[in-house]
């Protein structure tokens, strides 16, 4: 099953859309959410961990007392990226994002992607010239807003950050972020073009099995079931060694030893990133186990 179109809500969630599902009125109210919290903790220091998704089925209520409680208790938020910083991801991406010596884009899908990439572009307003100038990864970039719409995915509830956004601002309280947007985007830049190719060749998939996988990895969330979300990874044959290297346990490297540090620093912060992040064997978790930090499940 391809999920590599899962990578940017899972994964990516400042630099990518932020759409909820479109059925803004659906017929039944989802069930209340108990997603996954972690705690890290010591004398003086206590640093709430969550995995968040940043599309979500309208009317989704996922900020129960345990969860609002460790928020209240925050004096700080954490994301991938502040929110100043992710207002400039259009202009940094066509900054970072120009290609050169490429072929036009249709060339880089295999050829009975090529009337689905077509009509793609004809959807997203795009002249396909531009997209011929853009690297691979650009332009799924920019692909994965129709590609979400295709499938149903669109305007709707805001996702988790832009919630969590809302109350820390709300109550006058900083928020800041693990990465800058160049830094972020900086790791789609280093994928091989093979890797690339086959994150756009993702977006192309049929919209109706693209909501059905989603849906799949939004209810396990819900459930707080990360064991299933790192299968839907593990299992996904696309994701090779060398992108998981890339896109997970490095970054989830880098964050684990600035949550180290923050230990060093008296208070209490809440921290939310993709849920992928924190999930399977190069989790954020396993990376403070493996420095002696024990981070306790809590919900």
């Amino acid at each position: 099953m391809r999920r590599l179109r899962l990578l940017a809500p899972l994964l990516f969630l400042a630099a990518a859309p932020a759409p909820g599902l479109r059925d803004a009125h659906p017929a039944h109210t989802p069930a209340p959410a108990r997603p996954a919290l972690w705690k890290l903790a010591d004398a003086d220091t206590t640093i709430w961990l969550f995995g968040s998704i940043h599309i979500l089925p309208a009317g989704t209520q996922w900020l129960n007392p345990k969860i609002m409680s460790a928020v209240n208790a925050s004096q700080s938020l954490t994301l991938e990226i502040a929110g100043a910083d992710a207002a400039n991801v259009p202009a940094i991406v066509m900054a970072m994002g120009r290609g050169q010596n490429l072929p036009p884009l249709a060339e880089r899908v295999p050829p009975a992607k090529r009337a689905v990439l077509a009509k793609m572009v004809a959807d997203s307003g795009l002249p396909v010239e531009t997209l011929d100038h853009l690297k691979t990864w650009t332009a799924a970039f920019f692909l994965t807003s129709v590609a979400l719409q295709q499938a149903g995915l669109g305007s709707g509830d805001p996702g988790v950050e832009p919630q969590l956004t809302t109350l820390f601002k709300a109550a006058n309280k900083p928020i800041e972020g693990l990465e800058t947007v160049q830094q972020q985007l900086g790791f789609f830049d280093r994928l091989p073009e093979a890797a690339q190719r086959s994150f756009l060749v993702a977006t192309l998939d049929e919209p109706t099995k693209a909501r059905a996988d989603f849906e799949a990895m939004v209810a396990a969330w819900a459930r707080g079931d990360p064991e299933e979300i790192a299968r839907a990874l593990a299992d996904d044959p696309e994701f090779t060694p060398e992108l998981r290297d890339l896109l997970i346990r490095q970054r989830d490297k880098n964050w684990a030893d600035a949550l180290a540090r923050r230990l060093e620093k008296p208070g209490t912060m809440f921290v939310a990133v993709g849920a992928g992040h924190l999930v399977g064997p190069d989790s954020v978790q396993a990376m403070l186990a493996a420095q002696g930090l024990k981070v306790v499940r809590v919900q």
